[in-house]
């Protein structure tokens, strides 16, 4: 298997877990930036979605997956399954995000 599955499921379909491995984790902080903060008191005066906050989320989100899948594969997992996130304030204007799962081994079924 050539393939790296990730899933928030406990089961992957057409596969069985052979072997489980531990908890897979990676975290990443992220500090908004005073030109993004500006921006976001802006839209906060009007309304709606602050689109640079939901972007740098969006990449915390993606890199914290990222490392967690590469902690996996230290532990010689080829899948995390029961994935979560996390998101906690650190400080002011910091954020962690946290992406966790059980790495797992797993092989095909046969059809």
């Amino acid at each position: 298997m050539d393939e790296f599955i990730i899933t928030t499921t406990e089961k992957i379909p057409g596969y069985r877990v052979v072997e489980v491995r531990g908890l897979a984790r990676g975290g990443i902080v992220r500090a908004t930036h005073v030109g993004r903060d500006i921006m976001a008191f802006f839209k906060n005066l009007k309304g709606g979605e602050v689109q640079e906050y939901t972007q740098m989320l969006a990449e915390a989100r993606e890199e914290a997956l990222r490392r967690m899948r590469l902690h996996a594969e230290d532990m010689g997992a080829n899948a995390v399954i029961g994935v979560r996130f996390m998101t906690s304030a650190v400080a002011s204007g910091m954020a962690e995000i946290y992406a966790y799962g059980t790495a797992v081994v797993v092989e095909k079924l046969e059809e």
